[in-house]
């Protein structure tokens, strides 16, 4: 557990209501010891969210913000209903959650009675937060150990390896955007979607050999022997500059987030418009 989790579960038992600043990195709001809304520098906000998906724009949402009562009068409105609001802060709580629970060497500040305005449209209980923060980092690891291509920008191959390729929603975003110079980060503010799904994507298209590989370090270039985390973190890579005749990007949850290819002449019509999207990207 690290010193925010420790904290955290004691403004739990304390049954707390506030807002707890960490920092630059973002801002934890709890109402009688529950997190109601999480804020982070990286990732993107339910406004953020919301304006990518047409709802309103980001500079009417701000407006709201800033007005007393701005979250009854957003669904009085009519343009996002309960439902999708809620699903919108779960999205958002669970990726900043991802970011800010590892961070280590700030100073966390609380402040007592603070509220996000949209605090109170769901309630995340802290303990189960740190559990599923565990759960996608070890989901993100059985994808694609190394953590190399969470940072760097997203670079898709030229050429398929292969004569098929099977794409969940996501990931069909994530290719169509990349322009080699955007971050899955940078991706996920664009697409107007939270960073974690987005992550998970890329380790995924990189294991199916479907993006470029970041080339090696120097010494590792040089025949110096590798020390254990080196050589873990390579076998992965060349497994991936040789993949399967026929990879899946996504063997889990396709049919359920978007259209699964077979190989048939629809698929050859899907892949011809992914490689005129790339290369007008390119």
């Amino acid at each position: 557990m690290t010193q925010l989790d420790a904290l955290l579960s004691s403004l739990a038992r304390e049954r707390s209501t506030g807002a707890l600043r960490i920092g630059r990195n973002g801002t934890i709001f709890l109402a009688d010891g529950r997190v109601t809304y999480m804020e982070c520098s990286q990732t993107p906000g339910v406004e953020r969210l919301l304006s990518a998906r047409g709802v309103l724009s980001e500079t009417k949402l701000r407006s709201l913000q800033a007005e007393e009562g701005g979250c009854d009068r957003l669904l009085a409105e009519g343009a996002v209903t309960p439902g999708e609001l809620q699903y919108a802060v779960l999205g958002v709580v669970l990726d900043a959650a991802f970011f800010l629970l590892p961070v280590t060497g700030s100073r966390p500040k609380f402040r007592p009675g603070e509220r996000h305005w949209l605090g109170g449209q769901w309630y995340f209980d802290v303990a189960g937060l740190v559990r599923e923060c565990a759960r996608r980092r070890a989901q993100l690891a059985e994808a694609w150990p190394s953590a190399d291509m969470d940072t760097l920008p997203v670079r898709p191959v030229t050429r398929l390896p292969g004569h098929g390729v099977t794409l969940n929603r996501i990931q069909w975003e994530v290719l169509v955007r990349a322009d080699g110079k955007a971050t899955p980060v940078e991706l996920a503010r664009q697409i107007g979607r939270p960073c974690y799904p987005v992550l998970l994507a890329v380790r995924r298209l990189a294991a199916a050999g479907l993006l470029e590989l970041p080339e090696p370090p120097p010494e590792r270039r040089t025949g110096r022997r590798a020390t254990a985390p080196e050589a873990e973190q390579k076998l992965p890579k060349r497994a991936a500059r040789r993949p399967a005749p026929a990879p899946r990007a996504d063997t889990a949850g396709a049919s359920s987030l978007g259209p699964a290819t077979t190989g048939d002449p629809t698929d050859l019509a899907l892949l011809m418009r992914l490689k005129k999207a790339l290369e007008e990207l390119s």
